[in-house]
């Protein structure tokens, strides 16, 4: 495990996105304050809890198909806490071999880093404890584990729409496109992120209920989103709602459940 020698402290004053997301998964790690905070939000949008279900679906089916394609190393920023199955367990399925980077910024995820490092006698997993932001420090730390001269699958599922953009001082597009530069032709970016044109009223409840939380949040429409995968070659079916992209079973059950706000994308560097 790379980072900081000495784990911070967790605040437990305020919300953090990963607990609220645990909280909405069924999990326990996470405080009366990530709850409230749940609770305020699915109150006024009520597709959060199949949108959290969603994502972690098209996760496994879009590590999977890394996987089957010949990837086998993935970093996984914005980690979250552990859920089972975790991405190394769908990687390692397919592909044993698969070394798995995980890397995120919450203390309690750090807490919780030696569950996601147990994978596979053949393959490796390791957790780096940085902020999405740092570029360089997360990749340096990542590139102990993983050889970024080779292809890497990199997934920021429900990550990008807590990041602002340039006038919000983040720059998230200009973010990205600096993570998949450093990444060797043949990588794959794997991409989720809460959009506002499938029930504009309910996620614009729902972001003002984050912010007044304290935590920052920014739906955005197709457009924007599309443009993270700028350059790169997007896998079929493209840049769909979540549930639709490449659906098993499970997904084609879980849309007659009503509309999930999320769009997905793959896309392979050439």
């Amino acid at each position: 495990m790379t980072g900081s020698d000495a784990a911070p402290q967790i605040d437990t004053s305020r919300p953090h996105p990963a607990r609220v997301y645990d909280w909405w998964l069924g999990g326990k790690d996470n405080y009366p304050v990530d709850e409230e905070l749940a609770r305020r939000i699915l109150a006024v949008d009520g597709t959060v809890v199949r949108g959290a279900r969603a994502n972690r679906r098209f996760m496994h089916r879009a590590v999977r198909t890394a996987a089957e394609a010949g990837i086998r190393q993935f970093l996984d920023i914005g980690t979250g806490i552990p859920t089972e199955p975790n991405l190394h367990q769908v990687a390692q399925e397919t592909a044993p071999e698969s070394k798995v980077v995980y890397a995120d910024n919450d203390p309690i995820v750090l807490r919780h880093a030696e569950a996601l490092l147990r994978g596979t006698a053949e393959g490796s997993t390791d957790y780096v404890h940085a902020d999405v932001r740092d570029i360089d420090t997360l990749l340096a730390r990542a590139a102990e584990s993983l050889d970024l001269a080779q292809p890497v699958a990199l997934s920021l599922v429900a990550l990008t729409h807590y990041l602002g953009d340039e006038t919000d001082g983040d720059d998230v597009h200009g973010l990205l496109q600096q993570y998949v530069a450093a990444l060797a032709p043949g990588s794959y970016l794997i991409l989720s992120q809460v959009t506002p044109d499938l029930n504009p009223e309910a996620i614009a409840k729902a972001a003002g209920a984050f912010r007044a939380g304290g935590t920052p949040f920014y739906p955005r429409p197709i457009t924007e989103f599309q443009r993270f995968f700028e350059g790169l070659e997007l896998l079929g079916p493209g840049v769909i709602p979540v549930t639709g992209w490449r659906p098993e079973a499970e997904d084609v059950a879980a849309q007659a459940e009503g509309i999930v706000p999320v769009y997905a994308g793959v896309a392979r560097k050439p």
